[in-house]
């Protein structure tokens, strides 16, 4: 099975605690499907195999009738499972390289990172798209230090070959200046899911990125 194109400008990541049920979640996922978003990575570290299992079949079912992508974090044996078009890996999981023995040539495999070391060692391990950032100041990404800011993904475009997606604080005005700096997408969570009407912003997001 030949290995799919990175097609996708945006690159969706679930957080099932911003909603107070599965229903609002899965839900939530289907209006930022109805309005654009192309690949949503599965993201809930703190779930049991079997309802992390249980979900990822749920989303594939979902992407699926969208003509979507669905990335699994972490877990190739998930992916493999729901037959997953690919694994998103962090600094504590396993390798691309390892990955990919693992999949073959059939997964797409991105890799999150944090500056230019971490971004050229994705891309020599074998990555196919990488995550870079917090570019902006995020709440979520306060662990990884001060925002790298735009200037960075310029430095890592001329460095590496493959897309990067800039994560971290995006926002729609912010999205000009991203892919001006040298991002092929974005890559968020809150800013599509917590919104107040998902499926416009996201039309709005996808419009941007165009």
């Amino acid at each position: 099975m030949q290995k799919a194109p990175i097609d996708f400008r945006l690159y969706l990541i679930t957080d099932r605690k911003l909603f107070e049920d599965s229903s609002s979640f899965f839900d939530a996922i289907e209006q930022a499907l109805a309005g654009g978003v192309r690949a949503v990575q599965l993201r809930e570290k703190d779930l049991a195999t079997r309802e992390l299992l249980g979900m990822a079949y749920r989303l594939r079912e979902l992407t699926g009738r969208y003509g979507a992508r669905l990335f699994i974090n972490d877990r190739a044996d998930i992916a493999l499972a729901v037959e997953a078009d690919g694994v998103h890996l962090g600094g504590s999981s396993m390798p691309a390289g390892a990955a990919r023995r693992i999949s073959g040539e059939k997964f797409l495999i991105g890799v999150s990172t944090h500056g230019m070391e971490e971004a050229v060692a994705a891309e020599r391990e074998g990555a196919d798209f990488i995550t870079l950032g917090p570019v902006y100041e995020t709440p979520s990404k306060m662990k990884y230090g001060r925002p790298l800011g735009p200037e960075v993904l310029k430095d890592v475009k001329g460095k590496i070959s493959v897309p990067i997606f800039a994560i971290g604080g995006m926002k729609q005005q912010r999205v000009k200046e991203v892919i001006g700096s040298g991002a092929y997408g974005i890559a968020l969570i809150s800013a599509i899911l917590a919104a107040r009407e998902i499926k416009s912003t996201t039309e709005t997001f996808m419009r941007l990125l165009r």
